[in-house]
């Protein structure tokens, strides 16, 4: 008993101090709403549906890492819902602004150190502060939230007094007090990165963003099923290949990727298909040379190619803005990774890029742009307008989406 009554102590005086708590709305599997709360108190949060009174569930029980997680189911039918007197935001059922970023943390590990303190060289809150202000329906996050892995070196006033590791502190800090603005804007749906997996903040994820019940003895799977999220414009497949190794083939994992990327052929399109883990994305190689792809994921796609309903690839990982169109067996692909991790070099021509293993996917004409930024997809006419925007909501770059293509014109001076 002593013991127990120690380990309450512990937990109660290491998120006593959790000023405000952390709340978010998260659209799952067939369209399951969920609100959850990170919360510094004893017991879980009342939750107003309706004006109708009701205790959210502990989703998972403190503990000296984390802090008291809870949840409440949102019926489809809900008009209004609120946590200790603030208005949760609702999905509408074909969102009009839909809002990507991706890779947003601040990478500390090993000799790989980003000024977490200098909103210049990490500017996710600035980034999620303007994307919020640009009201969208919807916020998805293609993953990798956590980057900050080891301990801030002695005397680096850069990343000085930072947490580290796969705890609430970190967590917090990389995303959900930088995120706190977006958070409040619009329900989102979430992607796993590779930096979610089990031998990094997997157990985080798991417990604090992860689609389905939190299972303590379970607390972290190397590799989930993809789950669908259905619009009235599309239906959104979220793919888990946080565990896909990008330059060898996982051969175990294979068979179980092969099976996900065929069972899409029996969907109705449209889809679009969310991953962290791009299949076929680039960087630049030897002499500027666009060059990449994800050798596990390609062997797992095969010369068959991406079935047809998909019409749209949404992916992170790379620290860019990448826009794709292939020759064939494949639809576009548009890469969203520089929500604030350190940018990766990519050449701004694509055409030509050079893949791994041998699917016969080739790039029809494709660019990249560089920097920090987010992007804005509004329903059009004919589909959908996509503008980038830098950290701080200045537009950058405008494209389309339609047809089975993604066209970013020259900007006209």
């Amino acid at each position: 008993m002593r013991r127990l009554a120690l380990i309450v102590l512990l937990i109660s005086t290491s998120f006593a101090a959790l000023a405000n708590d952390a709340r978010w709305v998260r659209l799952g599997a067939n369209g399951t709403l969920e609100a959850r709360v990170a919360t510094g108190s004893a017991q879980c949060p009342e939750i107003l549906l309706d004006g109708h009174a009701n205790r959210m569930a502990v989703r998972a029980a403190a503990t000296p890492e984390f802090p008291l997680l809870c949840a409440a189911s949102l019926p489809a039918q809900v008009h209004r819902a609120a946590i200790g007197g603030l208005d949760l935001v609702l999905p509408v059922a074909d969102p009009q602004r839909i809002l990507v970023l991706g890779d947003t943390g601040c990478r500390i590990k090993g000799s790989a150190l980003q000024a977490c303190n200098d909103p210049k060289q990490w500017p996710f809150a600035t980034l999620a502060a303007s994307a919020a202000r640009l009201k969208p329906d919807l916020v998805i996050h293609v993953g990798d939230y956590l980057y900050r892995e080891n301990a801030c070196p002695a005397r680096n006033a850069g990343c000085a007094g930072t947490p580290f590791g796969d705890n609430w502190p970190t967590w917090d800090a990389d995303f959900f007090a930088p995120a706190a603005p977006l958070l409040a804007a619009a329900p989102w749906v979430f992607v796993r990165g590779n930096h979610e997996d089990c031998q990094r903040a997997g157990f985080g994820w798991t417990r604090l963003l992860a689609a389905g019940a939190f299972d303590p003895a379970r607390p972290c799977a190397d590799h989930t099923a993809p789950y669908t999220v259905p619009l009235d414009a599309m239906k959104l497949v979220v793919m888990d290949d946080a565990n896909a190794p990008d330059t060898s083939v996982d051969a175990s994992a294979v068979p179980a990727y092969r099976a996900e990327f065929a069972a899409l052929g029996n969907e109705t399109a449209p889809l679009w298909l969310l991953s962290h883990r791009p299949v076929w994305g680039a960087v630049s190689g030897p002499l500027g040379i666009p060059v990449g792809g994800n050798a596990t994921l390609i062997e797992a796609v095969g010369t068959g190619g991406i079935p047809k309903p998909v019409e749209l690839l949404l992916s992170g990982h790379i620290h860019a803005f990448e826009a794709m169109n292939y020759k064939d067996k494949a639809p576009p692909q548009i890469i969203i990774g520089g929500g604030g991790d350190k940018l990766d070099d990519t050449p701004k021509d694509l055409k030509g890029a050079i893949f791994q293993g041998s699917s016969g996917v080739s790039v029809k004409d494709g660019l990249s742009i560089d920097g920090f930024g987010f992007l804005l997809l509004t329903k059009a006419a004919a589909g959908w307008d996509i503008q980038l925007y830098d950290q701080n909501g200045a537009p950058v770059r405008k494209c389309a989406f339609a047809g089975r293509r993604v066209d970013c014109p020259r900007p006209t001076k």
